[in-house]
């Protein structure tokens, strides 16, 4: 089984020829409005490889959350909302404009807030947070909601659970999070405070987790497991049509990989063969079901 643990957004896609300038108007060829977000992409993904997965995030009410949920539920996602029985929350919402010629992005978001103090939801065990979660099972953090994310990987390692991060940027409390992990991967932006980029790998390894990655878009991801370094090579896409949430989709097969017992080599390897074709599809999730996906 996996748990993604993180945020969860309502992205409005839409793809264009080339972007505005300032005071222009551009028309787009197509627009859609669905769920995104790290933690949900990746527990989408887990769930079309076939490993039963719960994201326990927050959505609260109104109705773009309902949106939200029920794409989730429609992607056969089960969804644990750590906000429940709160009132203030805001769901975050991002803008999407995708270059169509090169499947480019640009995001403009709002942060999901008023939400109070999540971590108080993960004392006396979680309010079933992590119900039939234990040995062998994987829980995938993916930075954001800090408080809750970090008591339910408390949780997650006091019930035998493997505890992975997908560390897209470094934020206040990265550290913190990244020592409560057996497994980090992080994007090539990622940069701990003072520390330049071939030294990425060491940096985070000395915080705690065994196995380091950090991807690099089309070149080969670099690894640090256990103190030995290698790459893991990235299958070259037919054509990209869509760059939206691949990062997720990688994070999300190598959390499933392990949650299926993979190692973690074996499962990054997996990984990016999934996240190279699903570039070749439109969105997060285009590449679900279409002919030759994995």
């Amino acid at each position: 089984m996996l748990v993604c643990c993180g945020l969860v957004t309502l992205d409005v896609v839409q793809v264009v020829d080339a972007l505005p300038r300032p005071d222009e108007k551009v028309v787009a060829r197509s627009v859609a409005a669905t769920f995104g977000g790290p933690a949900a992409n990746a527990a989408a993904t887990a769930v079309a490889l076939g490993v039963p997965t719960r994201l326990v995030t927050a959505v609260g009410g109104g109705p773009l959350a309902e949106v939200v949920r029920r794409e989730l539920a429609g992607c056969g996602v089960e969804i644990v909302d750590a906000a429940a029985g709160t009132s203030g929350g805001r769901l975050a919402v991002s803008t999407v404009l995708v270059t169509r010629a090169t499947g480019e992005r640009a995001v403009v978001s709002t942060n999901a807030s008023g939400f109070g103090d999540l971590a108080s939801r993960t004392a006396a065990g979680g309010l079933g947070l992590l119900d039939g979660v234990g040995p062998g099972d994987v829980l995938l953090l993916d930075g954001h909601l800090p408080g809750l994310a970090l008591g339910v990987a408390h949780l997650a390692r006091e019930r035998g659970a493997a505890v992975v991060l997908d560390g897209g940027s470094w934020k206040p409390d990265a550290a913190e999070m990244i020592g409560a992990c057996d497994a980090v991967v992080v994007s090539a932006d990622f940069r701990p405070p003072g520390v330049g980029a071939d030294d990425v790998l060491a940096a985070v390894a000395a915080l705690g987790p065994r196995f380091v990655a950090r991807t690099r878009g089309p070149r080969p991801v670099e690894v640090l497991d256990a103190g030995e370094r290698y790459d893991v090579a990235v299958p070259e896409p037919g054509r990209v049509v869509d760059t939206l949430g691949a990062g997720d989709v990688v994070h999300g097969a190598f959390a499933a990989e392990a949650a299926r017992g993979a190692s973690w080599r074996v499962a990054l390897e997996r990984a990016v063969v999934v996240a190279s074709r699903s570039v070749e599809h439109p969105g997060a999730r285009g590449w679900v079901g279409a002919a030759g996906s994995p």
